[in-house]
């Protein structure tokens, strides 16, 4: 029997923000298209190296925990940034739910 499924991205569009786990900085982002493992974002000129940091990324009704695999530069100075994602772990949930509101 053939499986049929799959997992595809969808064109998604929409101003998000970036928070680092390890440094908690915060960056403006793009989102560019959704899977449930993860997804593709635009990010300014001038953000600094992500790959292989954790993230937590909040994008409209969304919010994602993840590791960036990659941050490719684009013609125009900005960044594709590719992510997966990740489980939430009870340290990551309890602090989105301390800080939620800042």
């Amino acid at each position: 029997m053939e499986e049929r499924r799959g997992i595809n991205r969808v064109d998604y569009v929409v101003k998000s923000v970036i928070v680092t786990c390890d440094t908690f900085e915060k960056f403006v982002v793009e989102a560019a298209n959704v899977s449930p493992l993860g997804m593709g974002l635009i990010a300014p000129a001038g953000t600094p190296k992500l790959v292989g940091r954790q993230i937590i990324i909040v994008a409209d009704t969304l919010i994602m925990y993840a590791d960036v695999l990659r941050q490719e530069e684009m013609a125009d100075g900005r960044f594709q940034v590719g992510i997966r994602a990740r489980k939430f772990t009870p340290t990551v949930l309890q602090y989105l739910f301390d800080h939620i509101a800042e």
